[in-house]
């Protein structure tokens, strides 16, 4: 998947509009008309949003005459979640380096406030200056 394809999948999918058509086209293939159904808005407006989800490679719809079923393209989503995975990867790995620091740390504070290096109250009682 090219960058200018995921730009374009990315930004047709920023809409929320287009992003409840995608759910919906999840359940299975539906008319311009049946997408437009729940929304307050033209005909013309809705073939506007399939358009853009069309440019994206995101949906389909066959040749001929109308009504057409908009179909959901899965590929398109099948390489929109390998991108979205392989970044989640990098990042989890990323946490978990700093989860081991951390806990690296944690280990280091732990031994230096119960260790021989402790600076805390003195444990003679008779010791006026704790430093």
């Amino acid at each position: 998947m090219t960058t200018d394809t995921l730009s374009r999948v990315f930004a047709a999918l920023a809409d929320p509009t287009r992003r409840d058509m995608v759910a919906r086209l999840a359940d299975g293939d539906a008319t311009a008309n049946q997408l437009a159904e729940p929304y307050r808005m033209t005909l013309q407006a809705v073939y506007k949003h399939v358009r853009v989800l069309e440019e994206a490679g995101l949906v389909s719809r066959p040749r001929g005459p109308q009504p057409r079923a908009v179909h959901l393209e899965v590929q398109a989503l099948d390489l929109l979640d390998t991108w979205i995975e392989r970044h989640r990867v990098r990042v989890e790995r990323r946490y978990r380096r700093l989860d081991t620091v951390l806990a690296s740390l944690e280990g280091d504070d732990d031994e230096h406030q119960h260790g021989s290096g402790h600076r805390g109250r003195p444990e003679t009682a008779g010791d006026p200056d704790p430093a």
